[in-house]
Parts: C-alpha cells; structure tokens; sequence
C-alpha cells in the first residue's frame, strides 16, 4: 500500500457524534471520509455527506453490516481498508423517513421490536440479535398500520434501499441501490410455523417466494402509523414522533467507495 498523506483518525464518543465529525472534515475540506462501524454509524456520516460528492469508505465492525454486505464490502478489515482506500467510487440512492436520511432498510413491526430489544442489551453481535429476536417471536402482536387509507394488522413493514437488514438476512432480495426504487416489503399476521418458514426463507434469500409477503417497488410511499410507536432506521431503534409517515428516494446522492 501506498502512504496516505494528509490523513487524520477521529473516535466517536456519544451518538450522533460520527456526523459532527463529517461535517468538520467537510469544512477541511476532506477528499474521502473512512467509517470504521457499523449501520448505525455509517448513518450518521452518510446522513452528511449526501449532494457533497465526497466519496464514502466503509470498513464493517457492526453486528449486522447490512450496507456493507450489499455492496459486497469484505468483512476483513485489512480487505475492507485496500478497498475503502483504493476502491472504485459508486453512486447509490439515499432514502428519507419524514426527511431523516437513511440508507439501508427501515420499517415498523416486529423488525423495530426486535432493534428495540436489541439495543437494550448490554452486548452486540449476531448470537444477541437471535436472541432478541426468539424472546419477542412468541409474544410479539401484530401492529395496525393505514396504507392507502386502508387499516390493516400487519407483522412487518419494511422499507428496504439494501437487500438485507444484515448477517445475510434477505428482507428484500432484489433490492438494488442505484435504480432509484426503493422495496416497501409488507409481511401479514403469521402463525408460529409460518414465522419459522418466513424465518429461513429470510437467510435463504427467498422470502418474496412466501405467502404472507408483498413486495413492492416504488419511488415514493405514505402509511400512518400510531405516534408512540417503535421503528427502525439502519437498525437504529426510535420512537415515532408523527403519525403520517413519508418516504421518498434521492437518486444517486452518495458517493461509496466499493
């Protein structure tokens, strides 16, 4: 490898603080900006950098990587640092929730639930998010949501830019970043045995195949959901604050180096 010049490293102390750090390097007028993180961080500097042209690294340490594993980003960090330095930059689509950016999946329903629970844990990692996910399988009750001014229970609905939420679990399979669509991926009430069949079909990147599941491709999508309610966004566990929510899709905004 070659030498960097003119390079700096910056840790992330408090959330929300990998975006200070994104907009200093912006006004040093900062040619590449390296994330070292996961989806959750990779928001927060992305969420920044979107309409600035400046190319954006990702080296994966988080527990689901799930913007890294669609772009094929290796999990090996000396792989994933040669590419973030010398990879060839890629315009990918930015997706908004009531116009908070995102890039990866969001959604509402058991997904959020399961990023709830998770975050409350005082570890990370895959074997935890399983975890979350079996204590919450057998209690969880499906949510009321409108779409198209149609109340309707539902399991899940997610917006997917990615084709997975992370660890290779395909909520959305044919999901592509740069065709200036997003998935809206709409899973109804299951039974115990039909969570289980939703759950392979999941890592067996099949689950559009399942009954249960509609997908959809679109440009701009609104539902209304209860304010209070828990929902996800690159993972991150949030809180509704509005009961009308509005996703919209940015064309090619971010430039990442893959």
């Amino acid at each position: 490898m070659n030498k960097i010049e003119n390079s700096s490293l910056h840790f992330t102390e408090y959330s929300g603080h990998g975006g200070e750090l994104a907009k200093l390097a912006i006004s040093q007028q900062a040619s590449k900006i390296i994330v070292v993180g996961g989806d959750g961080t990779i928001n927060e500097v992305a969420s920044v950098l979107i309409h600035t042209g400046i190319p954006l690294g990702i080296i994966p340490i988080g527990s689901g990587n799930g913007l890294a594993r669609h772009l094929k980003i290796p999990m090996d960090f000396k792989s994933a640092l040669r590419i973030a330095l010398y990879g060839t930059n890629r315009p990918v689509d930015s997706l908004t929730w009531n116009d908070k950016p995102f890039f990866c999946t969001a959604g509402i329903g058991f997904d959020a639930y399961v990023a709830q629970e998770f975050s409350k844990s005082p570890h990370r990692g895959f074997g935890n998010y399983i975890k979350s996910t079996l204590r919450l399988a057998f209690s969880y009750n499906p949510i009321q949501v409108e779409i198209n001014d149609q109340e309707e229970l539902i399991f899940s609905l997610s917006i997917a830019n990615a084709n997975q939420f992370g660890n290779n679990a395909y909520i959305s399979p044919l999901s592509n970043i740069q065709d200036a669509l997003f998935e809206v991926v709409k899973i109804s009430p299951l039974q115990i045995i039909e969570k289980t069949q939703l759950g392979i079909r999941l890592f067996l990147k099949s689950i559009q195949s399942h009954p249960k599941v509609d997908i959809n491709s679109l440009d701009k999508f609104e539902f209304s959901i209860k304010k209070g309610i828990c929902y996800h966004i690159d993972g991150e566990s949030l809180i509704s604050e509005s009961s009308r929510v509005k996703i919209n899709i940015i064309p090619k905004s971010l430039i990442v180096v893959n």
